[in-house]
């Protein structure tokens, strides 16, 4: 049934005469829907890419900033029929965010002994779980705001109408963002977009508070975007500066000092060249993962290289290499550049080489909007160094150095490879020197190698690998941190307080209770797959916008389904899910590993896409007979933020088990649900 259509828009009655001449217009609804959904989107994916380059914690937590959008949507769709509407204050509410975020900056505290982030130098600030839980309040304000827009909007349609509205804005949203990432664009281009969108959505209604709300956001955005020496990656706020001790350009990355452009003449690219004189053959073919912006690529080529594969996920730290590296490696025939994922990159190739080096492959950043999985890593999994060692000459030889924060580290690392290539690696230790520098380097054979010192462990028991299942290297055991269970608390009790205060009992949820656990079920159905792609395709920006991209039109598909077919059987439906779901965990990575990229893609897609698909069909056929939709995607977005939430349990158990929670709460939702497939059943 249709639901009544709102006489109020932006918060002021309006005259039947106004209805008729700007909203009884079902075309002009219904772009007023994929508007707003387009709009929200893009602001989620603005602030959870934004967010990081100016809170350092933001790159490591970003999970935060998406659980925030979903409490916040939720927020907006239970304000749905509130006679007071929030939206017109959206542009006062992401310009408080923006600002808030740019002129109170925040020093933070250096890693703890058993979970490692690299880069954070400041040793002083709020508390971890402090400075979190007020962003994810903020964020959450911010995007009740806009939700309310879209929630306004989705009540005026049946729900599968509304639902498929939304979902074509929501695949607009990420193709703009896609693209303005591929262009490498400043965020005051997106704060454009936002604000051209805004205007088109408030016309003919704008005033002074919207347009206020809307220079402070460009300005401010503009201010950051404009300042000197500036850039943007899709990864990284990127800054190059004239080091005076240095005599050197500096890069930094979020803020955090991330590389030195140095010549060859230079002492500090002589300590890398320890690796260097560790191999005993001559050097035809070098590949080295994590190449930057060329001191690596500058020493390879001094030392002989004939070939070098150069591989960078950042296309802006490559870039400045080429422009400003004194000796020009880049430039050089013999190296060829891949702006790639290092763990991808190692899947597909099928050369082999004389020296395989992991270069100071540390990221600042997560794979986007994920709990706990960094760009590299896949790159220190045991399956990992087992690709590098199948990839290498029998006389070739696998190095790796970095400035470690920690020796249980070092231990891990050279432990795995110890199992790897069946012999302790070469270890030099330059703690003493640099902090926490560390090179390893093993080889097939004895003969390869040149090793003064070999590993010998500090630490007990020694730090068992990271794995393909478990990619957390720089978590020291399997648990959940504690800073990470106190945060969690806090913004659980956080939304408990923010949804009673948005005005509607919880208690209006609970007829929509499976659809909650519907929401926390498909979120850690799609976390799965997010990192099972990033397994095997790569952790880049552009194959995370594929596949998110992908999720939407694999739910656009099931509302397709279900707006032209009612099963007479729902609840079959579930029986289907939990066997795509069987298929799915039982089906090892490594086996889809093996195959060839064609293949492996095919596989890949029909592992991820076909539960995906039946659970969205499951979620369709329920909602397309409520009674109130934008309470029943309230308590389905709700759900959504609770599965973010549980997305930490990977860090325990891995991620392959995150199959069987998602099963377990699709149970509770049958559960729960009964009720109405027997009425579905009897209806039809």
């Amino acid at each position: 049934m249709m639901a009544p259509r709102f006489r109020t828009v932006l918060g002021g009655p309006l005259t039947d005469a106004t209805i008729t001449n700007h909203a009884a217009s079902i075309v002009n609804d219904r772009l007023r829907l994929i508007l707003l959904s387009f709009l929200m989107l893009f602001v989620e994916l603005a602030l959870i890419r934004w967010g990081g380059s100016d809170v350092l914690y933001l790159s490591y937590f970003s999970n935060f900033v998406l659980l925030g959008s979903f409490l916040g949507i939720g927020i907006g769709f239970l304000r749905a029929r509130s006679r007071r509407n929030l939206f017109p204050y959206a542009p006062l509410a992401l310009a408080a965010l923006v600002a808030f975020v740019r002129f109170f900056p925040v020093r933070i505290r250096s890693s703890g002994a058993d979970l490692l982030f690299f880069g954070i130098v400041q040793r002083s600030g709020p508390p971890r779980y402090v400075v979190l839980s007020v962003i994810f309040v903020a964020v959450t304000a911010a995007m009740a705001f806009v939700g309310e827009g879209v929630a306004r909007a989705f009540a005026q349609f049946p729900p599968l109408d509304a639902y498929r509205l939304d979902l074509i804005g929501s695949v607009a949203g990420i193709a703009a963002f896609t693209t303005l990432s591929f262009l490498g664009v400043r965020p005051v281009v997106w704060g454009l977009v936002v604000a051209v969108v805004l205007v088109a959505l408030y016309l003919p209604h704008l005033g002074v508070l919207q347009v206020a709300g809307l220079v402070a956001l460009v300005a401010i955005l503009g201010a950051e975007s404009l300042a000197a020496g500036t850039s943007w990656s899709p990864y990284y706020k990127i800054e190059v500066k004239q080091d005076a001790n240095l005599q050197a350009p500096v890069v930094s990355v979020n803020g955090v000092p991330h590389q030195a452009i140095l010549p060859l003449s230079r002492s500090v690219p002589l300590i890398y060249s320890r690796v260097y004189d560790r191999v005993a053959v001559n050097l035809s073919d070098v590949l080295i993962i994590g190449a930057g912006t060329g001191n690596d690529v500058a020493l390879a080529l001094a030392r002989g290289a004939k070939r070098v594969d150069a591989v960078e996920i950042d296309p802006r730290l490559y870039q400045l290499g080429k422009q400003l590296h004194p000796d020009h490696p880049y430039a050089d025939r013999r190296v060829h550049v891949h702006i790639d994922d290092g763990r991808a990159f190692l899947q597909r190739t099928d050369r082999q080489y004389d020296l395989i080096l992991f270069a100071l492959p540390d990221s600042i950043t997560l794979v986007a909007g994920q709990s706990s999985l960094r760009l590299e890593s896949y790159l220190f999994t045991k399956q990992a160094f087992e690709a590098a060692r199948d990839h290498l000459k029998p006389q070739g030889a696998f190095g790796m150095y970095n400035y470690y924060e920690e020796r249980w580290l070092v231990d891990r690392y050279a432990g795995t490879l110890n199992e790897v290539f069946g012999r302790p690696p070469c270890h030099d230790d330059q703690g003493s020197v640099i902090s926490h520098l560390a090179f390893l380097e093993d080889a097939k054979t004895d003969a390869a190698l040149r090793c003064a010192d070999t590993w010998v462990t500090q630490t007990t028991p020694v730090p068992s690998p990271a794995t393909d299942d478990h990619p957390f290297p720089y978590l020291r055991t399997r648990t959940i941190p504690g800073f990470y269970l106190e945060t969690i608390a806090l913004i659980l009790l956080a939304s408990v307080l923010m949804v009673l205060l948005a005005g509607r009992p919880l208690g209006t949820m609970t007829r929509y209770t499976d659809l909650f656990f519907m929401g926390a079920a498909f979120l850690l159905l799609e976390t799965m797959y997010v990192v099972r792609f990033a397994l095997f395709f790569g952790t880049t920006w552009f194959v995370n916008a594929l596949v998110f991209t992908g999720v939407l039109l694999s739910v656009l598909l099931a509302v397709e389904v279900s707006r032209h077919v009612t099963f007479r059987r729902p609840v079959w439906l579930y029986g289907v899910l939990v066997a795509f779901l069987a298929v799915a965990y039982t089906v090892p990575p490594t086996w889809v590993l093996s195959l060839a990229v064609p293949l492996r893609f095919l596989v890949a897609v029909a592992l991820a896409f076909a539960p995906i698909f039946m659970a969205n069909l499951v979620f369709t056929q329920r909602f397309k007979d409520v009674g109130s939709s934008t309470v029943a995607f309230a308590a389905n977005l709700l759900g959504a933020m609770v599965g973010g939430v549980l997305e930490y349990a990977s860090l325990l158990v891995g991620y392959r088990a995150l199959l069987i929670v998602a099963g377990v709460l699709y149970g509770c939702a049958f559960a729960f649900g009964r009720r109405h497939l027997r009425e579905g059943t009897a209806a039809a």
